[in-house]
């Protein structure tokens, strides 16, 4: 009999919760009077149930909570805000001091002729609310420098900046009073076939990172005491064959790794050879050619060898000055202090995840396999948050400060944790890593990338010069393809790349644009950005690093590391 897994269970619990949520939820809404039309309402119903199956019940009340300030809502603004406000987003505020022109109605879908000489963040925050109702939206018919300028406490009260379509000057300044403030800040631009989206966070603290592929914690090389007795109890040598078919893969390596310790002086396999022979024996001990449980075992045998202990990515943080925790430490560093307490106690080992995978099984041995897990990580997170107390004493903090769910959601996904850091921008642009910035000009796969990343600065400081981007005028295209020529050579001098040059046909080809937004290159860069900006509200999945260049021109993405 094959054993169901707690997959299953999970996805069952997840339909119903969206079943019952899509019981209540849509009669809700249509009682309210809100005036909301059916295809609005059922468009907005599989949104929610999708959301609250990607983002759980933790990262969508985050979502919900979050208030999102956005700079300029051009094409490339309008997008980003679009996703997420349909993604649920708490409220959102746009702030644009622009009138609604013609230029706009061709790459804007978010206004519409009648908007002409209206605010365009007027119109943008109408069109978004229609949308979805819910966010809370207004809009400040301010320009986004003047405010940056005369006004920067304003940004401090924001969860997020969504700052898009800023020169050099008014992004590194921006930069600044958001790191100042403790507020996230990403950068979003496009311009012609090039775009760039720009993360900066003083520091960011991924629990849920996700990650694509990764090992369970099933502890095959160090077993715990209960899962050691709890093995004692099997025989591999029995002689019922439906019962030797149906021996858990787990307990058939713990139970041979045992046996090899034994004869290997406590050790386990290392060499090549040594990994062999260990799999002979796994081959050794089945009776018949169908019994897929010793085939997973064979296949699981390099569970066995693996190192023991905490990964080195999870020791970093572990050995990360922030660690050593004070009063004003966030609580992602509390809960690692108390993890590195129990790793360094606990036989170096971090809190287990208590899930097991599929695997052939009697439906028994399964489910008391599944206990035992569970049981060792009830137990190791009941450890964790006692000691999480205590910190909390010890820093003078609210003892319940921590939740409990945040603490079991952090001592099950211990092994996954991921602490991102971001330069300040001003420090990018001034001292960039030069290895990598030389390494990048000269590697044919990232020359057009690198080359519209310095070309999109080129282009401010020749605005910065001439009071216009250039080939904003036809007449003055090959001057202006001259001057931007020389703006690029100096600024890669002054990045100490002496003797760079860009290609003439990526110069003449920014010329071109003319610093035009096209709302295709606007949508895709809109999408990543509202993507990278839920990963930092939610904590979810992993942000990117560096600096994201997209390159219509090859159809590539791209990031830089500067």
């Amino acid at each position: 009999m094959i054993a169901t897994t707690s997959n299953k269970y999970h996805h069952t619990n997840r339909d119903d919760r969206a079943q019952k949520w899509g019981n209540q939820r849509p009669n809700t809404i249509a009682n309210s009077g809100s005036g909301v039309s059916k295809g609005k309402l059922h468009l907005r119903y599989f949104v929610m149930v999708e959301i609250i199956v990607i983002w759980g019940e933790q990262g969508q009340p985050a979502l919900e909570k979050a208030s999102i300030c956005l700079l300029n809502c051009g094409p490339t603004g309008s997008e980003t805000l679009k996703n997420l406000v349909l993604g649920g987003i708490g409220s959102i505020t746009v702030v644009d001091g622009s009138k609604v022109e013609n230029g706009d109605l061709g790459n804007n879908f978010m206004v519409i002729e009648s908007s002409l000489g209206q605010p365009k963040a007027k119109c943008v925050c109408a069109f978004l609310q229609e949308l979805n109702d819910v966010v809370k939206a207004k809009f400040i018919e301010e320009h986004p420098v003047t405010l940056i300028e005369t006004n920067p406490s304003f940004f401090s009260q924001f969860t997020l900046v969504v700052a898009t379509q800023l020169v050099e000057e008014s992004m590194v300044k921006l930069d600044r009073i958001c790191r100042d403030a403790n507020v996230m800040l990403i950068f979003a631009r496009s311009y012609g076939l090039s775009g760039f989206v720009r993360i900066s966070v003083k520091e960011h603290a991924v629990i849920e990172s996700k990650p694509d592929h990764f090992l369970y914690d099933l502890r095959l090389n160090n077993p715990w005491p209960e899962l050691k007795k709890f093995t004692e109890n099997i025989d591999l040598d029995t002689s019922d064959t439906v019962v030797h078919k149906h021996i858990p893969y787990i307990l058939i390596l713990v139970k041979i790794a045992e046996e090899w310790a034994k004869s290997h002086g406590g050790r386990l396999p290392s060499s090549r050879e040594e990994k062999k022979e260990f799999k002979e024996l796994i081959k050794a001990k089945m009776v018949a050619t169908d019994e897929d449980n010793y085939k997973e075992a064979n296949e699981a045998s390099f569970k066995v060898f693996a190192s023991q202990g905490i990964s080195s990515d999870l020791k970093r943080i572990l050995d990360d000055p922030c660690a050593e925790v004070e009063s004003g430490a966030s609580d992602f560093w509390v809960m690692v202090a108390a993890l590195k307490f129990i790793a360094n106690e606990g036989g170096g080992e971090a809190s287990l995840e208590g899930s097991i995978p599929d695997m052939t099984s009697s439906t028994e041995l399964y489910v008391n396999l599944q206990k035992l897990y569970q049981a060792k990580a009830e137990a190791d997170f009941l450890v964790v948050e006692q000691r999480v107390r205590n910190i909390l004493k010890k820093i003078s903090r609210d003892l319940d400060s921590i939740s409990k769910t945040v603490i079991k959601s952090f001592c099950k996904n211990a092994r996954k944790l991921t602490v991102c850091r971001y330069k300040l921008l001003e420090e990018e642009f001034n001292s960039p890593v030069l290895p990598e910035l030389q390494k990048y000009l000269t590697d044919e796969e990232y020359s057009v990338a690198v080359g519209f990343y310095i070309l999109l600065r080129a282009v401010d400081r020749f605005s910065a010069n001439y009071n216009t981007f250039p080939g904003q005028f036809d007449g003055a295209m090959d001057e202006d393809i001259s001057r931007l020529k020389t703006t690029a050579v100096s600024l890669l001098s002054d990045l100490g790349c002496n003797g760079s040059t860009l290609t003439e046909d990526l110069i003449n080809e920014m010329c071109r644009y003319g610093a035009a937004e096209l709302h295709a290159v606007a949508a895709y860069v809109g999408g990543v950005a509202s993507q990278e900006i839920i990963k930092l509200i939610t904590r979810q999945f992993v942000p990117m690093s560096g600096t994201f260049i997209f390159n219509g021109i090859d159809h590539k993405s791209q990031l830089l590391s500067l």
